[in-house]
Formats: C-alpha cells, sequence, structure tokens
C-alpha cells in the first residue's frame, strides 16, 4: 500500500512536468499536424522511451555524478543546447518549403516513422535538465529504502505518462481541422516554432554553468 502511495504521488508530479509546454511539445505538435498522425504516434513513442532512459538514469543515481563532476553536465547542457537550436534553424529555414502531406491510407514504407520516432527520442534526450527534474521528484518522495519493484515500475509509469500525453496531442493535433490550419499558415507555423526551438536551445547553452 505504502509504495502504491509513492508510485501515485511521483505519478502526479510526473504528469505535471510531462504537460508543462516545452521543446517536446513543440516537436510533437510540429510533426503530428505536418507529417501524420502515424509520425506524431511514432514521436510520442520517441517521447516516452527518452523520458524512461531519463528516469532509469535519475534512480541510478545521475544526478550524484553530475554533482562529483560538474563539467560533464555543463557538456551536456551545452551539446543538448546547440542541438536544440540546430532543429529550430532547420524548421525555421524550410518554413517557405511546399509540404506534400502524408496519406494516412499509405503503406507503412511511405512513412517517416523511424524518423519520427528518433527525432522525438533524440529531442527528449538533448534536454538534461529532464534527469535533474527526474531526481529531484524521486529523491522528494522516495523512501530512503527503495523496494526494488520500485527501481522496476517507475521508469515503466514515466514511459506511460509521457507516451500517454504526446500521443494525446498528437491525435489531436493530427486531426484534419488542425492539419488545415496549419497548411494554411505553415510559414508563420513554422518561423515561430523553429524561433521557440532556437530560444530553448540558446537558454539551455547559456544556463550551462547553472549547476
Amino acid at each position: 500500500m505504502h509504495n502504491l502511495l509513492t508510485v501515485m504521488s511521483i505519478a502526479g508530479a510526473v504528469t505535471v512536468g510531462a504537460i508543462s509546454p516545452g521543446p517536446s511539445f513543440v516537436m510533437v505538435a510540429r510533426t503530428a499536424v505536418a507529417a501524420s498522425r502515424t509520425d506524431g504516434l511514432a514521436a510520442a513513442i520517441g517521447m516516452g522511451l527518452g523520458a524512461m532512459v531519463f528516469s532509469a538514469a535519475a534512480l541510478l543515481g545521475l544526478n550524484t555524478l553530475f554533482s562529483v563532476v560538474p563539467w560533464l553536465y555543463v557538456a551536456i547542457k551545452i551539446l543538448g543546447g546547440a542541438y536544440l537550436a540546430y532543429l529550430g534553424f532547420s524548421i525555421y529555414r524550410g518554413a517557405r518549403r511546399a509540404l506534400i502531406v502524408a496519406d494516412e491510407t499509405a503503406s507503412p514504407a511511405a512513412t517517416n516513422s523511424v524518423r519520427s520516432f528518433l527525432l522525438g527520442f533524440s529531442t527528449q534526450l538533448s534536454n538534461p535538465k529532464t534527469a535533474i527534474v527526474y531526481a529531484s521528484i524521486f529523491a522528494a518522495l522516495l523512501p530512503h529504502d527503495i523496494a526494488p519493484s520500485l527501481m522496476l515500475s517507475l521508469p515503466l509509469v514515466v514511459l506511460l505518462i509521457e507516451t500517454g500525453w504526446y500521443a494525446i496531442v498528437a491525435l489531436i493535433l493530427s486531426a484534419a481541422s488542425p492539419r488545415d490550419m496549419y497548411l494554411r499558415y505553415k510559414s508563420w507555423v513554422d518561423r515561430t516554432a523553429g524561433g521557440v526551438m532556437m530560444l530553448l536551445g540558446v537558454k539551455l547553452v547559456s544556463s550551462a554553468n547553472d549547476i
């Protein structure tokens, strides 16, 4: 019973963090609207697996490692921020490029699901603050003696929450109305999304020394 309450408390905190706007939301939203529902869901799964990796790393003491080797955290933040800025620049640069919308009835080979999955996974992993967030949540809510069942279940809980939230985003924004609106205002939407991604990347790099 105590373990169940712990999992529920952590699940609530993780859910609040997952729905907060950030580069992950921008990437999944744009993928769902600009590509297809399948691509959006693939990106959502990538986000969920990336979050699970960070949660497992937090449980294994990544936060402690960053404290002992601060330059590693700085290096990862700089590299992650640079990657986000690059993604944002790529989106911004292609704002005026005509878009061929994927056909949802097309064969799996005609979709970019694998690319979308890898993009979601890498976008999630590009922000090391996620690991710090999970480490903080776990430190605040986990008991001193962590049961093996919690070590195994918590990464799975994180996977379900993160994937579930971004799947909802993908399903909503891949509907016909949002898709038509995106196609109508593609250049403005892409410039805004790209600009946000670049700003988030620059912010991550500029805060590299904030341990």
